[in-house]
């Protein structure tokens, strides 16, 4: 077969059925991901196929989902929760700091709690308040919690499968705004032969500055790396795909070669992933270093409204301002 072109959310979709289809012991739950398929219909069709014990509707209480897969996960399931909006998981944060991120520790690693935490995140589409968070400083932050973000239809199919496999509990972030976009997906590679889970990928090599980014910001970054290209420079763009562990051997020996270094995140600056870059970068990067390593972010306030959210975003003219500030030192 072919590789086939397919949006993230169809990718999801694909991704969990295959995971349902291997594993008797996978069971999804969330609001609303069994008859109507997902807010996101990321779900679509799931339990229609597989019944209504192993998709299941919960209530909308996203602390009582987490906590019953606590259970499950103990027993010996493979829970998978979708939590339905980022603004929502804030409820269930004491579960999933309190007891999924210390269970295989406070056990001395005789439990495991193999949860996938399914989380659409970030802006982009004109929601309401609580629907465009960007909340995964708070759990790669968590010891314990393994957080990843995919940025395309393909890590989407594979990393969702990875994560469901995984026998560490795994936050699993979805940038809602990149659902509809499409891609190759190669749905006849064995998954052992996937790009590892835990692992940055540079999708676009370059030579003068190296710009990371993960989520819905890989494309953004992509789209600046080709604008500046009108202009003479050569960014090397990399997705980081985890947030924690964090995967930086590439990032350093690119940043060593181009001596200058952006971040991009939808998140705020104050305390987030692009200071914690910032610092492992300087740390072993320093005599490389051209320039400071810089930050493009969302702005340190609460997310928006819709009608102003483009201004909170960082676009690509914002990261080539970066870009032209990093030459200016």
């Amino acid at each position: 077969m072919m590789a086939e072109k397919l949006t993230m959310g169809k990718a999801l979709n694909t991704g969990l059925r295959r995971s349902l289809e291997r594993d008797p012991k996978v069971i999804i739950m969330g609001e609303d991901v069994g008859k109507l398929g997902g807010v996101f219909r990321i779900t679509d069709g799931l339990q229609k196929d597989f019944g209504d014990d192993r998709v299941i509707d919960t209530p909308l209480a996203e602390s009582g989902i987490i906590g019953t897969a606590i259970g499950l996960a103990i027993r010996g399931y493979r829970p998978v929760c979708e939590i339905q909006f980022d603004g929502f998981v804030y409820p269930a944060y004491d579960q999933i700091v309190s007891q999924v991120a210390k269970m295989h520790y406070r056990s001395q690693g005789k439990v495991r709690v193999p949860i996938v935490i399914r989380i659409p995140f970030g802006g982009g589409i004109g929601a309401v308040e609580h629907h465009s968070e960007s909340p995964e400083a708070y759990f790669a932050h968590t010891a314990g919690l393994k957080v990843v973000s995919c940025s395309s239809p393909e890590d989407a199919y594979f990393m969702i499968q990875q994560s469901i496999e995984s026998d560490d509990p795994i936050v699993f972030l979805e940038p809602k705004r990149r659902y509809w976009e499409k891609g190759e997906v190669d749905l006849d590679l064995d998954l052992s032969a996937a790009h590892p889970l835990h692992a940055s990928r540079t999708v676009r090599a370059g030579s003068d500055v190296t710009v990371l980014a993960y989520g819905p910001m890989v494309r953004t970054a992509l789209d600046a790396a080709s604008a500046a290209e009108e202009d003479g420079r050569s960014l090397e763009v990399i997705d980081l795909r985890t947030l924690s562990p964090l995967d930086l051997g590439s990032v350093y020996e690119s940043v060593r070669r181009t001596g200058r270094c952006v971040v991009v995140h939808e998140a705020p600056s104050n305390i987030g992933i692009g200071a914690e870059l910032a610092a492992r970068i300087t740390e072993e990067c320093f005599y490389s270093l051209e320039s400071p390593v810089l930050r493009v972010t969302g702005f340190d306030t609460p997310y928006p409204a819709a009608r102003v959210e483009e201004e909170f975003l960082p676009d690509l003219d914002r990261v080539l301002d970066a870009v032209d500030r990093s030459f200016g030192w």
